[in-house]
């Protein structure tokens, strides 16, 4: 009996099982189709690779164009970083040669002399090489003031010259063919303060007799 019950329960709960609905959805199904892509014409799919061709040797062009260029301007100015920093050893000289004439000890003697000459032609060598690499000093006495070579560090003045016209060299300044390495360092003249008072002081006057 117990064996009949235990049955009818299993057979129950299989039944009761296989009654409930699935939870399982199933997938949509895809609609539509896929849109079919443009067809090119074999005329246009030519033009558009003589286009790309194009395109592509005018950009190897610009590229050849430019190696050119930056090849001749390492060829021209590759020393040019260098010849900036040898500059110095010219400054170096010429304060070498200002401290030893300038030197009380060894004033006006042989020794002196001899020294200032040694310094004149190691001075004169550089300058011949400077020269055979294109490097050139720029003018700069009884020049007009050029701010593109040249910068003004102090104003003196001097009457007997035109207003920003230079009259003194502090550091002397270099060209490398068209390029500057280093401007001058130069004093310009100015008008006496006095001078432009008393002009203005009798203009004045002038005008005041004018008038009357």
């Amino acid at each position: 009996m117990e064996k009949e019950e235990t049955q009818n329960k299993k057979d129950k709960y299989l039944k009761d099982e296989n009654s409930e609905p699935s939870t399982h959805k199933q997938p949509p199904e895809v609609s539509g189709k896929k849109e079919e892509e443009e067809q090119v014409s074999p005329e246009d799919e030519i033009a558009n690779l003589k286009d790309k061709v194009a395109r592509t040797f005018a950009e190897m062009e610009n590229q050849r164009r430019r190696f050119e260029k930056e090849k001749d301007e390492a060829f021209e100015y590759g020393g040019f970083s260098f010849a900036r920093e040898t500059l110095n050893l010219l400054d170096n000289l010429e304060r070498s040669k200002q401290t030893l004439e300038s030197d009380e000890t060894i004033k006006d003697k042989e020794t002196l002399k001899k020294l200032i000459e040694h310094i004149d032609i190691i001075n004169k060598d550089m300058m011949s090489i400077f020269k055979k690499n294109n490097i050139e000093p720029i003018k700069a006495i009884n020049e007009k003031l050029d701010p593109n070579l040249h910068q003004a560090m102090m104003e003196i003045e001097d009457d007997t010259k035109d207003q920003g016209t230079i009259v003194q060299e502090i550091q002397k300044g270099f060209m490398m063919k068209d390029r500057l390495l280093r401007p001058s360092l130069v004093a310009v003249s100015k008008k006496k303060v006095e001078e432009k008072q008393n002009n203005e002081k009798d203009k004045k006057i002038v005008e005041k007799e004018a008038k009357n």
